[in-house]
């Protein structure tokens, strides 16, 4: 019984009279999620009356079905409808694309599916796949430069990678004694002696034939992009990209700091945090499309939150939700991804949006968000200042700004050995109507910290909000 009408993965044609038709839905399943063909149902009616199926019938079945490449082995049902003797349903199951197959065709045209409808795949979309198939052939990344020597490679970024790598352990010691260009060939980023387009964007200070060596950086007023107060294009391989990045984000982030409460000492922070940033330039930079030399890749700081975002599409097993799930790696550059992992760039493949994640739950501000959106993969954070007023913005970046070792001095003065738990105890024990911003202010720190920590210890304010009082748990008596 047939209980609902076309979809994704199921396409009802009335007789094989729509074979052709037909198979261009079967090269887009294969194309796609997979999904069922069947001939003998009436679309949109679902009414059930199959058609005769004779020799000549299987022949044509099989010779349609041999128009699809590459070849697929699939088993053509026949059943039989008990309301019209004589006739029979014929249905065939097609599996879908698994990621680092070849795209399929018939007879030389790939199709796939976009929600019930069987659409020719787009140009870009089939390269892609080409690409995820046969990398070592087809990849940008693997081709050799254009004019460009071993003598064009920046050799000082090239021994620092070899020895982060070595102080990993993810690189023979014996690498540092080596000629760079074994160690580059090792890497499948020298061919014939020439460097590769990968060597030559991980690596090279001559970039005049690259246009899409490129990092768009900009400071927006608001939170739109009608009005810029830093705008800037930075050129060169991709140390220069990052560490111009990197320190993009310094200028134009607010720092913080709070007292840890083993020691006592401030631990200064950006607002979004260094790593989740650092983690997600370097993904922007490692899986961009690099063979796309007319786009950029951008870094965008809003009042409201960070873009990062890179020519590109997410691997078909990963999605904006997925991402976030643990996952296999899926590098569009391989080749470069191997030397950035190798020389401790890259942590272990597919753990990138995690670090991410972790990095942001640490310090207490929201995950970030993914999304494909015009050709570009996005991943924005939120700014947790956005909304504050700014009397709540002030104290904290006072204590930064202000004579920070002079705060720190007073409260290691105090008691050393006290933590920031027992220092709000003592002071709610002598005055248990203290306010929160009493209590940050004579710790030197904010009053989310305050809050935070009255959370964790159990600590409640009792009545009225000018007169009520702290009350202590037993726990902290």
């Amino acid at each position: 019984m047939i209980v609902s009408d076309e979809s994704r993965i199921l396409e009802l044609k009335k007789t094989t009279g729509e074979l052709k038709d037909g198979m261009h839905s079967a090269c887009a399943f294969l194309n796609t999620e997979g999904g069922w063909l069947i001939f003998g149902v009436t679309p949109k009616s679902l009414k059930i009356v199959g058609q005769e199926v004779t020799d000549n019938t299987q022949r044509e079945i099989a010779l349609a079905l041999a128009g699809l490449e590459p070849a697929v082995d699939v088993h053509v049902e026949y059943v039989d409808v008990p309301d019209y003797p004589g006739n029979k349903v014929i249905a065939m199951h097609f599996d879908g694309w698994v990621w680092g197959e070849r795209p399929h065709t018939f007879h030389g045209c790939p199709y796939y599916k976009v929600e019930s409808t069987t659409k020719v795949m787009p140009h870009e979309m089939y390269d892609e796949r080409i690409l995820a198939h046969r990398p070592q052939i087809y990849s940008w990344e693997g081709q050799m430069a254009d004019g460009i020597t071993l003598a064009d490679l920046n050799e000082k970024h090239i021994k620092g990678c070899i020895r982060l790598g070595v102080e990993g352990g993810r690189i023979p010691a014996s690498a540092i004694s080596v000629p760079i260009e074994e160690t580059l060939v090792k890497w499948k980023l020298l061919k014939n002696g020439v460097p590769t387009n990968g060597a030559t964007m991980l690596f090279s200070d001559n970039i005049d034939e690259y246009p899409q060596f490129l990092l768009r950086i900009a400071r927006f007023v608001g939170t739109d992009k009608n009005e810029f107060i830093d705008n800037q294009r930075v050129e060169g391989c991709f140390f220069d990209l990052l560490d111009a990045g990197m320190a993009f984000f310094f200028k134009h982030l607010n720092l913080g700091g709070k007292i840890t409460n083993h020691s006592l000492q401030r631990e200064e922070h950006l607002e979004v945090p260094y790593k989740a940033l650092r983690e997600a330039l370097i993904n922007s930079l490692c899986h961009r499309q690099w063979e796309k030399y007319n786009l950029t890749n951008s870094i965008a700081i809003y009042d409201d939150r960070v873009e990062i975002a890179n020519p590109g599409i997410f691997p078909l097993q990963i999605t904006p939700e997925t991402i976030k799930e643990s996952h296999e790696s899926y590098p569009y550059n391989l080749k470069i991804a191997e030397a950035l992992y190798k020389s401790t760039y890259l942590e272990s493949w597919g753990s990138g949006a995690k670090r991410i994640m972790d990095a942001c739950r640490e310090q207490g501000i929201e995950e970030p968000i993914w999304r494909c959106d015009g050709g570009f993969v996005i991943v924005t954070f939120k700014r947790p200042f956005y909304g504050l007023s700014y009397q709540e913005k002030k104290p904290a970046k006072k204590n930064l700004w202000g004579n920070v070792a002079q705060n720190v001095a007073q409260n290691v003065a105090q008691n050393v050995a006290q933590n920031l738990d027992e220092k709000i105890i003592q002071i709610i024990k002598s005055n248990p109507c203290i306010k929160r911003e009493d209590i940050a202010n004579q710790l030197f720190v904010t009053k989310k910290t305050i809050e935070r920590h009255l959370k964790n210890l159990g600590i409640k304010w009792d009545g009225h909000p000018k007169t009520g009082k702290w009350i202590l748990q037993d726990n902290n008596i």
